[in-house]
Parts: structure tokens; sequence; C-alpha cells
């Protein structure tokens, strides 16, 4: 007989620093949700406008749409465990809750992805624009910016579904699968192989999103045209990416050094920056510095307050 015992629970470590604040930061995070659900949700309702259906518009509302997911996955758990004083998660709990983060993530970066090309083609290639992001492609690449990473992210979590657990401490404020996988008692080496092909897969998106970037600029140098097409439409979108990137690098810092040389509170506010900083200042960006956008909001506004 195997005398380890089945664990269905794991304990989340990182609330030791919250308890004399708890009440506080219980209220100030669910103004910041409530805010993430307001800015992501105004402009998808805006963008459902057909006079908005172009593709830069439409991959800006997944985008909102993954926002929302994404939180969805994190702030429910993290508001319900500053009010408590055991902070568990079931083990399937746990599985989902480092699923819908992951893939939340890995959705991000498609959709980024998506939207330089969409920018390149619109700059570098205008008489072409219409016939290569006309409708039927552009329903092509958001479902596959969507499925790509709801599939990848299942394989890999999968990986570490059936395995045995010889501990339950997660020393973080929520799940991921690194830190799961590192309570199997035998890690297998597909825990291995399948992150580190999505790691690659993903990594092949940031070298695809600076090659484009690169010859966007170089275009931008050529014309005065492209230069003003730039300011308004791909400045918003460098904005959102470089935000993204340093938030997501923050995490990886996290992951790679947390539990040693910060402290709990920096290690918390470093594994929850790319959920707070992104979903709320991404649909702001593109609010405030898109013309057709901004004044589709001033006129919802207008007519919400008549």
């Amino acid at each position: 007989m195997d005398n380890v015992s089945v664990i269905s629970m794991f304990t989340l470590s990182g609330f030791s620093g919250t308890f004399s604040h708890r009440v506080t930061l219980f209220l100030l995070t669910l103004l910041c949700y409530c805010v993430i659900w307001l800015v992501n949700l105004t402009i998808v309702t805006i963008i459902m406008d057909k006079n908005l259906h172009e593709p830069m518009y439409i991959f800006l509302c997944n985008l909102c749409i993954n926002g929302l997911y994404g939180t969805a996955g994190f702030y429910p758990k993290f508001l319900h465990d500053l009010l408590s004083t055991r902070h568990l998660i079931s083990v399937p709990g746990c599985f989902l809750q480092g699923y819908m983060v992951h893939s939340s993530v890995c959705a991000d970066l498609s959709l980024l992805a998506l939207m330089a090309y969409d920018r390149y083609v619109a700059i570098c290639r205008p008489l072409v624009y219409h016939s290569v992001m006309n409708t039927k492609r552009v329903v092509a690449y958001v479902f596959f910016a969507w499925i790509t990473p709801f599939f990848l992210m299942f394989i890999s979590t999968g990986t570490t579904v059936t395995s045995r657990f010889c501990g339950s401490h997660i020393p973080k404020i929520y799940c991921i699968n690194l830190l799961i996988s590192k309570l199997a008692c035998s890690p297998s080496i597909a825990q291995v192989v399948f992150p580190a092909f999505n790691y690659t897969f993903y990594f092949g998106h940031t070298v695809f999103i600076v090659w484009t970037y690169f010859f966007l600029i170089k275009s931008c140098k050529a014309s005065k045209e492209n230069r003003n097409k730039f300011m308004q439409t791909c400045l918003p979108h460098l904005l959102t990416l470089v935000i993204f990137s340093v938030s997501v690098l923050f995490d990886l810092l996290y992951v790679r050094f947390g539990s040693k040389e910060l402290s709990e509170n920096m290690q918390n506010l470093m594994a929850i920056e790319f959920l707070v900083i992104p979903p709320i200042i991404n649909p702001l960006i593109y609010g405030f510095r898109l013309t057709q956008l901004r004044k589709r909001i001033a006129h919802f506004l207008c007519s919400f307050h008549s």
C-alpha cells in the first residue's frame, strides 16, 4: 500500500501579511474589480455598434473580454480569502484557477500579436488591407487566438491533473501550474516538455510583434502620413504591449526570486500586477487615444445621462 495520503485541498500561504489590513484590502480590491468590469464592459458595449465593426476594434473588444475572463479566475477567490482566516482551495479549483490565469495571459499575447499584424497591414500594405483583413479571415484569426491558448493550457494542465501530490503548500495568493507541478511526488517528463513548448510558442509571438514594429517604424520614417497613422493607432497598442510585458515580467520575477529575496508584500504586489494594471489601463488607453472610439464613448455617456 502507498502511505502517501490523497490531498484534496491546497493552502495558499501568501496571505500572512494581510490580516491587519484585510478589510481595507478587501474594499480596495472590490473597487478595483468593479472598475475593471466597468471600463471593459463599456468598451465591449460600444464596440458592439456596427459602425465600429472594423478589425482593430474587434480585436480590442476581444482583448477587453479576455481581461474580464482572466480576472474572473482571480478576484472572486481573492476577495473571499481576504475575509477568511483559512486560505484553502480545492485541488480542482486550483487547477481551474491556474488554467484561467494562464490561458488569459496567452490569449492576451495572441490578441496583441493580431493587433500588431493588423496595424502592419494597414500601414505598410494599405492596398491589400481589405482583402487580407476581410470578415472571414478576422473571424478565423479571433477564433484561433482564443482556441489555441485554451487547447495548449488544457494539455499543459492535463499533465499535472493525474499526479499524486506530496505537498499542499502553495507559496502564492493564487494557483499557477508551475507551483502545482512542484508539489507532485514524481513529476513526469511531460510536465517539463509541454510548458517548455508553450513558452517557446508564445516567445515566437513576441518575436513576431517585434518584427511587425520594425517594419512599421521603417515605414513611418518614409512617410508623414504613415507617421500620423502610427501615432494615432499604433501608439495605444505599443503602450498596451509595454504594460502587459512589464506586468508579466514582474510575475515571472516573483516566481523566480519571490520566496527568498523579497518581502511577502512585494511578492504579492508583483504577483497581481498583471491582473490589476492591464485590465484597467488598456481600455482607458484605447478609449482616450482612438478618435472614433472616443467619440462613441462621449456619445454613450451623454445619452446615458440624458
